[in-house]
């Protein structure tokens, strides 16, 4: 147990040596556990998002709005947080955070059991189906049917239920508070063990930590995937009278109860930190000092060269001036700067795509919301994993130097954009909507809606209502009523419809005319390009983690070594302040305009919506995201034209001013802009 192999488990075996070691391991394992589960809870903010949406009638800005509200809230603490949790009881500090962050999660659940029963669009609401032999007519000549005067009784019953504060502010406040919770878990939980870990075992237990922050994504998507297919109201109401399966628009899961999960998870994993001493005696001759957020509290000759341009060290360079003389030494380099704005356009179309690519399989491939969160975490989490750390793998093999890491970086990320641009040709057809993509007769045309028609016009329809129907001619219309249906026999999710005026003026010669609930099913075409996209998807997504390790290292690669854990911190700070937040919203945005048909709230106004022009949606979704990655790649060749200038086609390591990736960098003390940037960096690994 003496050799120098560092394994924990080999550790547990012998024994530790002493007391302040027991305490570091109960660390190390308190601090895993609160990794796993913000890994957790950010997976299932992600899978719950569309959930979320459509439960409270939101569009998708404002459903990016409350999924950007996490960032708000880590930005408005995170620097606080770092300088001055760093001199504090730093494990009370993270129990604490541990604490509020499951407060967050389960406040985020909290409006589901004060909110009425979920209530979908059905032509069943008014006049539900007592039994199987019960008959309904959904055309009925009936000027005061039910289905005529719904809008209506919605209009002056149920708006004046609302309250005037909406319920999902209550689910962006819980997700903000979930922000402000998570900020102390990764910087202080480095900060303590870089400070009282044995000499050279840190960089070991950050990795370990980075590895079980990987279970935590892959764990929250399979928990997603199952509360998603749940109904959200199970143990409420009766399932056998829901009409609607988990494939269909309307279909809200059990959102509410993975966040409940993870807010119970979170508590439980802030308790043992209250148990863990502030200050631990290291095993070594010098203890690691935990720096303050000027760069200037580091040691005295590691400070000579603040002032860029000339490194003799100030008296100025001791106080916040200091500080603002690294930022103007950071933000006068033009390589940092134009890789700064390279990141931005890239984590802007990463979260916009990562947020919104679901809802897109779901409208474009009909896939249900549960199965494609099993197939992210199963098949993207860890390929994306393996990808990350081979990236990581090859540059320290092949020992890079700057320029060796950039070719990395670059021919990895043109891989992953080449990959990406393909997906756009895995299409499907529109779907034969009438009065929305064909006319009544079946002839394709220009996206429109005019729900009534001839064969409707004495039906009474409530033209709003989306509760579709296939016919029997592969025409799915919006209700059974605009489908012209008379008659109807089953119940729940088997009830057919008989005599339908609009499938008979088709010139569909059938007996009865006949409908069933749901959208007409896909073509197996359709299924086989949706493996051929998941396919290049995982692809595109192996390079981009292969540049992953590269790209991260690329942020400091050009920076003097005393401004690099500034630059990183700096870095961070722009991509979530303006990608994290800004992207959801101006996505979500786009996205809306390609929407066919909105569902409508208790107050008549404009809610989720139920069905999307698929190739529109194709065409802004992939432009946004491809249009992009083309500044990032103009900026990626001016940086590598101007770092080959600089460093040479066959540099070596004297005269180039790089710093090489090796254990005396990981054995730098951590100061608060690594704190800061450590959180900030490990939010977007949780993002992917």
């Amino acid at each position: 147990c003496q050799g120098n192999m560092i394994i924990v488990i080999t550790h547990t075996i012998c024994g530790p040596s002493d007391r302040e070691t027991q305490r570091t391991y109960m660390f190390m394992i308190a601090l895993s556990f609160s990794w796993i589960c913000k890994a957790l809870a950010a997976v299932v903010m992600k899978a719950s998002i569309t959930q979320i949406e459509r439960r409270f009638g939101m569009t998708s800005s404002e459903a990016g709005l409350i999924d950007g509200s996490f960032e708000i809230g880590n930005l408005l603490v995170i620097t606080l947080v770092s300088h001055f949790g760093a001199k504090s009881h730093i494990p009370r500090i993270i129990g604490t955070g541990c604490l509020i962050m499951g407060i967050g999660s389960i406040l985020t659940a909290s409006p589901h059991f004060f909110m009425e029963h979920y209530k979908y669009d059905s032509t069943l609401n008014g006049k539900p189906l007592e039994n199987s032999t019960a008959i309904y007519t959904p055309c009925s000549t009936d000027l005061n049917s039910t289905s005529n005067n719904k809008s209506s009784v919605l209009l002056e019953s149920g708006c004046k239920n609302e309250s005037a504060l909406p319920m999902w502010i209550y689910v962006l406040m819980g997700n903000m508070l979930r922000g402000i919770g998570e900020s102390p878990i990764t910087p202080l939980g480095i900060t303590y063990i870089d400070n009282f870990a044995n000499e050279g075992h840190s960089a070991f237990y950050i990795g370990i930590l980075h590895s079980l922050a990987v279970i935590g994504l892959a764990t929250g998507f399979l928990l997603a995937s199952l509360c998603i297919k749940l109904y959200v109201d199970i143990g409420y109401v009766d399932l056998s009278t829901i009409t609607i399966k988990p494939i269909d628009s309307r279909w809200v899961g059990a959102w509410w109860l993975g966040f409940l999960i993870v807010g119970i998870l979170s508590i439980a994993a802030g308790i043992p930190f209250f148990f863990i001493p502030k200050s631990l005696e290291k095993p070594t001759n010098k203890r690691k000092i935990s720096a303050s957020l000027d760069i200037s509290s580091t040691k005295e000759n590691r400070s000579r060269r603040t002032n860029c341009k000339n490194p003799v060290q100030t008296k100025e360079s001791k106080n916040l001036t200091g500080f603002f003389l690294s930022l103007k030494c950071i933000l006068s380099n033009w390589m940092y700067l134009i890789y700064l704005i390279s990141s931005l356009f890239t984590f802007s179309s990463f979260i916009g795509y990562i947020t919104y690519l679901s809802k897109y399989l779901e409208q474009h491939f009909d896939q249900s919301m549960s199965k494609l969160n099993l197939l992210l975490g199963i098949i993207a989490m860890p390929t994306v994993s393996i990808s990350v750390f081979l990236g990581g793998f090859i540059s320290r093999k092949l020992k890079l130097k700057t320029l060796g890491i950039a070719k990395l970086f670059f021919i990895s990320h043109i891989c992953a954009i080449t990959l990406k641009a393909m997906l756009p040709s895995f299409n499907c057809e529109r779907r034969l909507v009438a009065g929305l993509t064909v006319t009544y007769d079946g002839y394709v045309t220009h996206p429109q809606n005019i729900p009534s028609s001839f064969c409707n016009s004495d039906c009474n329809c409530d033209p709003i209502l989306w509760d579709p129907v296939c016919g029997d001619n592969g025409l799915t219309y919006m209700s059974p009523c605009l489908a012209g249906c008379k008659s109807s026999v089953g119940h729940g999710k088997d009830l057919v419809f008989h005599n339908c005026s609009c499938i008979e003026a088709n010139h569909f010669q059938s007996r009865k005319a006949s409908a069933h609930l749901g959208q007409c099913s896909r073509t197996d075409d359709c299924s086989r390009k949706f493996i051929y996209f998941m396919t290049m998807q995982t692809l595109s997504s192996f390079f981009f983690g292969l540049g992953g390790s590269p790209k991260i290292m690329l942020a400091f690669k050009n920076v003097e070594p005393e401004l690099k854990s500034l630059a990183l911190g700096l870095h961070f700070l722009v991509l979530r302040a303006i990608g994290g937040i800004l992207a959801p919203i101006y996505f979500g945005a786009a996205i809306d305009s390609s929407c066919l048909k909105w569902a409508t709230n208790n107050c008549g106004d404009k809610g989720a919506c139920r069905m999307y022009d698929s190739i529109s949606y194709r065409n802004i979704f992939f432009s946004l995201c491809l249009g992009l990655h083309v500044p990032v790649i103009i900026l990626n060749i001016i940086l590598f034209m101007i770092m080959k200038k600089k460093y040479g086609e066959n540099n070596g390591s004297s005269n180039s001013g790089e710093i090489d990736v090796d254990e005396s960098n990981l054995k730098e003390p951590l100061n608060n802009n690594i704190q800061f940037e450590a959180s900030a960096h490990e939010d977007s690994e949780t993002h992917i």
